[in-house]
């Protein structure tokens, strides 16, 4: 059972602490906080604290050391006592709730006293970030996977997920103190970014901001991207290694501002902490996750954000949405389609169910055929075998060719000695097979289009498309 502290020694923490505008909605009472977060010292020592007590707006904590040899804790100008119990070292001192604050706590464990720092963080209630004042919020139409909040000044904090945040902060202007540690801060202007999010290309060209990369993960032969083509033969756009082994000397001597990723580098976490040592922030890109084909272009309006060009990518989003959105009601042709490759060793990829190719299908007014396949909720390539594909995908009305993966190709036959069976699939017999441009994963600004692609080829036209083509 949680036990107030006595009213005198609160008065006593209050008036060293001062005004604490976050937690001024908070009803007076002791409470659990919401997050406590702390870093600092060796290790060996851990921090809790199981209770907040707020009175008149102010906030006092308690403090858990579980080493009982820590015998005084200075914040600021003030000094507080231990009381040593079984749990450990225990402090009563005055906080401020969602903001870092600095703690030096002293020990005797070592053969004289030696004071120790640590970096506390204690979240109740919520509220903006430390010493800014909402202003707005970013209208989305299928985004889910972000959300933008306006504060003033310009400054603007996006929250990916429950993953990551990143605070935007306007040129010539401080950042705040007291940040959530997790936090992430973005100085702009943005210049110089290092770009291994591939998909990400196509968004910052159409929002008219390629200028603002300097640096490559992929190398010149490797994109389908017209401008980023030339902006590298050029010169204006650089080569500095691959996502997973970047050229770390090079992000240093040219003044690299951001590192924008792909979710891969989860896959090599001490790549994103090198990054972070040089003190370039890394803003994952996680637009492949969005189910939504509209939610995945959506992004463009966070690098219209963070390069100042909102009203350029906001003018690209609503383009290609009115493309989609003037299809009409799904489910038009009842006509199914079999997205995939083969790769050499004969399996087969597909994209999962929930993945934008299969939305898109849909959007179009065709059904997907692996809709129903065990384990195929989700919204990445999946592998599964040439029985499972020929059980699936035999009578579909419509196979596309996915050459985004594997090689492109120029006819049905072509196909079909990748894979004999196929000679007995319905679309192959009535010639409905379509092969993809290689260009499609890196048009990220133009899944309006290619959603038209679809309408045109479940229609039975095929003049004018831009990022399909019938297999002769």
């Amino acid at each position: 059972m949680k036990k107030l502290l006595s009213c005198a020694l609160i008065l006593a923490l209050l008036i060293c602490c001062g005004a604490c505008p976050a937690i001024a909605e908070l009803d007076d009472g002791t409470y659990v906080p919401d997050e406590f977060v702390f870093s600092g010292g060796t290790g060996r020592v851990t921090i809790t604290c199981p209770e907040v007590t707020v009175k008149d707006g102010e906030a006092a904590a308690k403090l858990v050391f579980s080493s009982k040899n820590y015998t005084n804790v200075r914040i600021g100008d003030g000094n507080y006592a231990a009381e040593v119990t079984d749990d450990g070292s225990v402090f009563l001192v005055p906080v401020s709730l969602n903001r870092a604050f600095t703690v030096y706590a002293t020990t005797v464990a070592m053969s004289a006293p030696h004071e120790i720092e640590y970096q506390i963080y204690i979240g109740l209630g919520g509220g903006a970030p430390a010493g800014l004042k909402w202003a707005d919020s970013m209208k989305t139409k299928y985004a889910r996977g972000f959300s933008v909040d306006y504060y003033e000044g310009g400054y603007a904090l996006i929250n990916v997920g429950d993953s990551e945040s990143y605070l935007i902060v306007p040129e010539g202007s401080e950042t705040p103190e007291g940040l959530h540690p997790s936090v992430t801060v973005i100085r702009q202007p943005l210049e110089n970014i290092y770009l291994a999010a591939t998909s990400a290309m196509a968004l910052f060209d159409a929002a008219g901001a390629l200028d603002t990369i300097r640096l490559s993960g992929t190398q010149q032969d490797g994109w389908y991207v017209e401008n980023a083509v030339g902006a590298m033969q050029n010169g204006d756009i650089i080569f500095a290694g691959k996502y997973s082994s970047p050229d770390f000397e090079l992000l240093i001597r040219e003044h690299c501002r951001l590192a924008v990723e792909s979710m891969m580098i989860l896959h090599t976490p001490q790549v994103k902490e090198l990054i972070e040592l040089l003190g370039i922030p890394v803003f994952i890109d996680r637009s492949s996750s969005e189910a939504h084909p509209l939610g995945r272009l959506e992004w463009i309006k966070l690098y219209g954000l963070l390069t100042g060009h909102e009203a350029e990518a906001e003018s690209v989003f609503e383009t290609q949405a009115a493309l989609v959105e003037a299809i009409g009601p799904e489910g038009g042709s009842g006509k199914t389609v079999a997205f995939f490759s083969i790769k050499p060793d004969g399996t087969v990829t597909v994209r999962g169910s929930e993945d934008y190719i299969a939305r898109s299908i849909e959007l179009a007014g065709g059904s997907y055929v692996f809709e129903s396949i065990e384990g195929q909720e989700t919204n990445a390539s999946v592998s599964v075998t040439m029985e499972t594909f020929y059980m699936t995908a035999k009578d579909a009305d419509y196979l596309v060719y996915n050459s985004t993966i594997e090689a492109p190709l120029e006819s049905v036959s072509e196909l079909v000695l990748t894979q004999p069976l196929l000679s007995d699939f319905r679309a192959v017999n009535e010639g409905n097979v379509f092969c993809t441009r290689k260009n499609l994963y890196q048009a990220t600004n133009a899944i309006g289009t290619f959603i038209e692609d679809l309408v045109k080829m479940l229609s039975g036209k095929t003049e004018g498309m831009t990022f399909l083509y019938k297999l002769s």
